[in-house]
């Protein structure tokens, strides 16, 4: 797969999210090289980490959901010079992933066997709205942090906030922290809402609502987009090796087992 192959190959998969999001900064390479593609390594996050292991791996392209953001200072220069010292291209698309039908959200609800999805996540009117799934038959409060802590191999923090099965769940990963996303969940009668972070307005919020609060990391509840990208791009592409880099549990403190 050359460089070109894969950038013609986008639109395909993102359609008008990528004109949506244009100028916004939230996709592109940070490091391009035109050259053939054949091991492509894929993570959450552009660290020095990440491309450690990509070279370690022999990746010729790392995919990522995130760019080294702006404040983590000096982070991504130093990772685009080891990205040009070994010859390995990186492409990071956010927000695009965020809100494609089979981007992070619904990777999510698929990895938690989900039994069916009644809205996806979407960004309208320059807000995002959480996905929306159901279980057919209810779940516990602890069978369904069980089933998300296996999933994410790591603790989840939980706060129970109501005693129904749990049908209904909202879920937008990552910095999915703002009261008013929980309260979309509450309006579309979800028992729980499942995130990457949370601050003390989420979790007094999600108490006073009486929605169910799930959190996991920021990293592990947005991997699953990141491989759904990436296969994707394989099945255009069979010939390619799909290479997962694993990131260590920072944000979480604690791996599951």
């Amino acid at each position: 797969m050359k460089t070109r192959d894969f950038e013609q190959l986008l639109p395909s998969l993102f359609g008008t999210w990528l004109k949506t999001f244009e100028n916004e900064g939230e996709y592109g390479f940070t490091y391009r090289i035109e050259k053939d593609n054949r091991r492509v390594a894929y993570a959450t996050n552009l660290t020095p980490e990440t491309v450690e292991k990509a070279v370690q791996t022999n990746a010729d392209l790392l995919l990522t959901h995130h760019d080294a953001w702006d404040f983590l200072y000096g982070m991504r220069e130093e990772c685009v010079a080891e990205l040009k010292k070994h010859d390995i291209s990186h492409f990071f698309i956010h927000l695009p992933l965020d809100f494609v039908e089979f981007g992070t959200c619904t990777s999510l609800f698929k990895q938690l066997e989900i039994d069916e999805i009644a809205k996806y996540s979407s960004f309208k009117n320059d807000e995002e709205t959480p996905g929306i799934g159901t279980f057919h038959h209810g779940l516990s409060f602890t069978d369904l942090k069980s089933r998300l802590e296996s999933k994410l191999e790591e603790s989840v923090r939980a706060w129970q906030n109501h005693d129904r099965p749990i049908k209904n769940v909202a879920i937008l990963t990552g910095a999915g922290n703002n009261s008013r996303l929980i309260k979309f969940a509450k309006e579309n009668e979800c028992d729980a809402f499942i995130t990457g972070e949370r601050t003390l307005y989420s979790v007094q919020y999600a108490k006073f609502a009486c929605v169910n609060l799930y959190v996991g990391s920021h990293t592990f509840t947005e991997i699953f987009g990141v491989e759904s990208f990436g296969r994707r791009v394989k099945e255009s592409y069979p010939d390619i090796e799909l290479i997962r880099i694993k990131e260590d549990h920072i944000e979480s403190g604690e791996i599951h087992i």
